[in-house]
């Protein structure tokens, strides 16, 4: 599966990307946490503004 930079995810997508759980990655959409985005009803990210959020939250907790 190739995988493009500006490629929208579903929830179940992201869960399986960052090996959590559906539940986890619903509750952080809902909080506003990851940057996620509703369409009809129902939660999308975009695959570079996870990355992004990835390495931010990666750069936060070194010292």
């Amino acid at each position: 599966m190739e995988i493009l930079e500006g490629e929208i995810l579903t929830l179940d997508e992201v869960a399986v990307y960052l090996k959590a759980g559906k539940r986890t990655v619903y509750r952080l959409a809902q909080k506003g946490e990851i940057p996620a985005f509703k369409l009809g009803g129902t939660w999308r990210i975009r695959r570079s503004d996870l990355d992004r959020w990835i390495a931010a939250s990666i750069k936060k907790k070194m010292p």
